[in-house]
């Protein structure tokens, strides 16, 4: 049985080129045929300046989810006998291209000409640290050699204005429900698309090993209803009304489908039970957050940023944002994907060295999950 597990490769992929914050509506297209009231406020708030979408202007897809999980996937390797060794594949999407069959199936099917083992994780931004343990105790307990590890999201085609067109003919959205309009907006000016994979083996073997120390995840689903959610509508009561009740005109006229945010539950509860499982793996992992190199945090805006710094000071966690790394501003909230496209250019742009350790910081709000991932430079 394997006792340690080793990050030995990791690689990032990002369609297109970046696109700049005059120019989002072009791809995405405009509601209602008016720019978005609230996309400057948004924007000022999350910091983002560029982001990249798999789309062109004509608002045409140009990749799919199953395409960057693949280009991310082989820039792993240098030759086709190395991808042929590959035992375990692992993929995290917050949406796959299709429902049925699964994404890692899909993305299988696409990228390899061997029959391997798979395992398809679901959810939101913490979905790809499940994925990552899924694959480390895979390699851990002997079950295979080595792993593949891959996120990807394809958020873009969502966002385009022609989905919004049914929901505003038949209502007045944003003088009935204006603070609906933010929450679609909120999301539609922050997202991003793109990809990333981590090679997993049983032995050192590469330029950069991480040995994955511990991963700790928590579940506060009890504690609050969905804060983000799809394919659904929220009741009064905080419970969810899934798709299946609707018939197909009021899918369209409530943009059922459409990916919201309940904004004002998440500047409440997120950053506290984000540190409060901080706090959590900390103890569960026995380490003292002065060991620590680089952070990982994965934020959703800049607006997150100082509150969660705030947050660690008051409960004197010592993780100051001398060691945070975030390629936010740049790359844009890839959701599943930013935790490891972050490691990958962590890597790529910084001296690392024996001994450093890197921690992976990663919520997700869906209904308040998140995870905490210690990586040691060997």
């Amino acid at each position: 049985m394997s006792l340690e597990v080793f990050i030995t490769k990791t690689s990032s992929y990002f369609p297109n080129n970046p696109v700049g914050n005059d120019e989002m509506e072009e791809y995405l297209g405009l509601i209602d045929g008016h720019p978005s009231r609230v996309k400057s406020i948004i924007l000022r708030q999350n910091g983002i300046k560029t982001r990249y979408y798999a789309l062109d202007k004509k608002h045409r897809i140009t990749h799919t989810n199953v395409e960057l999980a693949s280009s991310a996937i082989n820039k792993l390797f240098i030759s086709e006998d190395e991808k042929h060794k590959v035992q375990f594949l692992s993929c995290a999407t917050s949406m796959p291209d299709q429902l049925i069959p699964s994404h890692a199936s899909m993305v299988h099917g696409a990228t390899f000409d061997h029959s391997l083992e798979t395992a398809s994780l679901s959810g939101v931004c913490m979905t790809s640290l499940m994925a990552l343990k899924t694959a480390w105790m895979s390699v851990l307990s002997g079950n295979s050699d080595n792993a593949v590890c891959a996120a990807s999201e394809l958020i873009s085609p969502t966002m385009l204005s022609r989905f919004f067109k049914e929901e505003m003919e038949s209502k007045h959205l944003i003088e009935e429900h204006p603070h609906l309009a933010f929450e679609k907006d909120f999301l539609r000016f922050m997202l991003s698309d793109g990809s990333a994979a981590l090679l997993l083996k049983n032995v050192p073997d590469g330029e950069i090993n991480l040995s994955i120390d511990w991963i700790h995840t928590f579940s506060y689903a009890n504690r609050q209803p969905a804060c983000m959610y799809m394919w659904a509508d929220k009741n009064d009561d905080g419970s969810l009304t899934g798709w299946k009740s609707f018939d197909g005109r009021e899918l369209g006229n409530k943009s059922i489908w459409s990916l919201k945010q309940d904004v004002r539950q998440l500047n409440e509860y997120g950053i506290p039970y984000f540190v409060d499982a901080v706090e959590a793996a900390f103890a569960k992992g026995g380490i003292d957050p002065g060991e620590i190199t680089y952070v990982i945090p994965h934020i959703s805006s800049m607006y997150f940023y100082k509150r969660l710094d705030e947050e660690l000071q008051k409960r004197d966690i010592q993780l100051p944002t001398d060691k945070w790394f975030t390629n936010l501003t740049w790359v844009g909230n890839v959701g599943s994907v930013s935790p490891f496209a972050a490691l990958d250019e962590l890597i790529r742009t910084k001296p690392l060295k024996k001994g450093d350790k890197i921690v992976l910081l990663v919520p997700e709000s869906g209904r308040f999950s998140y995870g905490v991932a210690l990586l040691s430079c060997i």
